[in-house]
């Protein structure tokens, strides 16, 4: 080869090894472009992901409100049917009692005792109704006075019982479940007066 071909050849070598170089550069400059690009989409991706647990958070979120109200809602109802209807079994029983005091005083040409037969049925059949909800009397007459249980009155001067003592019951006091529903209404008895008790004594004395 001659120094002129020589001469032609090592620009032109030149030139593809300076091209081959800008090509190198320009495809390092698209991939560390790439490189920067990716971490941003990774980013984008992930900011994407969490809007969608936010949304199907915020579903489910809104669902157990929803939930929630309704299960207020029926607790709600619930409460009002039970004020409502809370004594319909008593009411009931009463009923089927005032049926049998409607039978009773319809009834034509009864005779006074069957009337009064018909009365004390009546009678026991309520009795029954106050056991079965748990309501008892109280027993009164012949008890020393008790104010949880009693209410006076008036009061009797007697000789025969002891003072204080329950000798009449003007109404019957009633117990629910061993709490006091109504106070038994009594007359109690107390000493007698000490004119009186000489009197006695005189009178005894005469005799």
């Amino acid at each position: 080869m001659t120094s002129k071909e020589k001469a032609t050849e090592e620009p032109v070598e030149k030139e593809q090894e300076e091209e081959q170089e800008i090509q190198d550069l320009e495809e390092d400059a698209v991939v560390e472009e790439e490189k920067e690009l990716d971490p941003l989409e990774e980013l984008q991706q992930q900011l994407e992901k969490k809007d969608q647990e936010l949304a199907e958070q915020k579903g489910d979120f809104l669902r157990e409100k929803a939930d929630l109200e309704n299960f207020r809602k029926r607790l709600v109802k619930d409460k009002e049917d039970a004020v409502q209807f809370a004594n319909q079994r008593l009411l009931k029983e009463l009923i089927q009692v005032n049926d049998n005091l409607d039978r009773a005083l319809d009834a034509s040409n009864t005779s006074l005792e069957t009337f009064k037969e018909g009365v004390e049925m009546i009678q026991k059949q309520f009795a029954t109704f106050l056991k079965n909800q748990k309501v008892e009397a109280i027993e009164a007459l012949g008890k020393p006075f008790d104010p949880n249980l009693h209410e006076v009155m008036t009061q009797q001067e007697s000789a025969a019982q002891d003072e204080n003592t329950v000798i009449q019951e003007y109404s019957k006091g009633y117990t629910l479940n061993g709490r006091i529903l109504q106070s038994a209404k009594v007359v109690i008895a107390k000493k007698p007066a000490k004119k009186k008790k000489k009197a006695e004594e005189s009178a005894k004395e005469e005799k």
